[in-house]
């Protein structure tokens, strides 16, 4: 009878452990399921949104990865591959850059175009806007504009032959960029072009050594340097909305994730995003800032 006793015992505590064992096997894999995969691109206002989205995520309880890649088809490539959940991205990418579409749209005709496009060709979706205008800018000193006496693109045309102008690397190669302005602002042609990280290009301006620079419009330094924007004339540049993007099916199944992200739309202007980006390049952390962001709108 003791012996019975001893293997019952036995069989009941290897039957608990495994129980336990389980449970906690179980628990892990759920949870690591359920951890929301946001990737960025890498240059400063990417950075402080993908802090941003993962930092709002995790004040609602959900858990959270946020991983920096490059330019915008690597992000892209990740949500189709599904080795991300989202990320957040302009519609100017979407319709030009992605879509390969040059026709320019009012704001909202572009969201819906490319809303409806990635949907039905990569399963991605577009949620609601955050508010604010990334579109790309053509910069110059005050020097600048005091020699030659200009005001817009189309100004540049008779002096571009003696200007070097300067970008990041994807704006060379893009449809919303060089090669499709060319095209727009005929007889426009630069004596060279340097490519460089964005965050170099401002102090290149400054320091000579290219004469435009294709800015953000949401870059504080703009106005840190004081340097001016000149007028699109021909209106080749599109609307360069930011909003998060998720797979179709991972929104689908994750609802109230879409709910808190919408709650996020208009909330930020292009001033609010000068302010925080120049806080980043100025040396704050993008956590940091990101964390302002939210704490300034009362959103944790």
């Amino acid at each position: 009878m003791k012996t019975r006793t001893k293997i019952l015992s036995l069989t009941l505590s290897l039957i608990l452990a495994m129980v336990i064992f389980t449970g906690c096997s179980s628990s892990d894999s759920d949870s690591e399921s359920e951890t929301i995969r946001i990737v960025h691109k890498n240059y400063t206002e990417q950075r402080i949104l993908g802090s941003m989205l993962g930092q709002y995520l995790e004040a609602k309880g959900y858990d959270t990865t946020v991983s920096e890649l490059g330019g915008s088809m690597l992000c892209f490539n990740a949500l189709t591959n599904g080795d991300a959940d989202l990320y957040p991205e302009y519609t100017g990418t979407g319709y030009c850059g992605i879509l390969d579409e040059t026709e320019i749209l009012p704001a909202e005709e572009t969201y819906d175009f490319v809303k409806k496009a990635f949907e039905e060709n990569y399963g991605i979706t577009w949620l609601k806007p955050l508010g604010f205008n990334n579109t790309y800018v053509f910069s110059v000193t005050q020097e600048t504009i005091d020699k030659y006496d200009i005001e817009t693109i189309s100004d540049l045309i008779p002096y571009a032959g003696d200007m070097t102008l300067g970008s990041d690397a994807e704006f060379t190669d893009r449809v919303d960029g060089l090669p499709g302005l060319l095209k727009v602002y005929e007889g426009l042609e630069f004596k060279d072009t340097k490519s460089m990280d964005q965050g170099l290009t401002y102090q290149a301006l400054i320091d000579g050594s290219i004469d435009v620079n294709v800015s953000y419009a949401t870059d504080g330094r703009i106005a840190k340097y004081n340097l001016v924007n000149l007028v699109d004339d021909r209106n080749f540049f599109p609307p360069y909305y930011l909003a998060p993007i998720l797979k179709t099916e991972f929104a689908d199944a994750n609802p109230e994730v879409v709910t808190a992200l919408e709650a996020l739309e208009n909330k930020f202007s292009d001033e609010d995003m000068q302010k925080y980006n120049q806080m980043v390049d100025d040396g704050e952390s993008p956590d940091d800032v990101a964390r302002k962001m939210l704490e300034d709108k009362g959103l944790i």
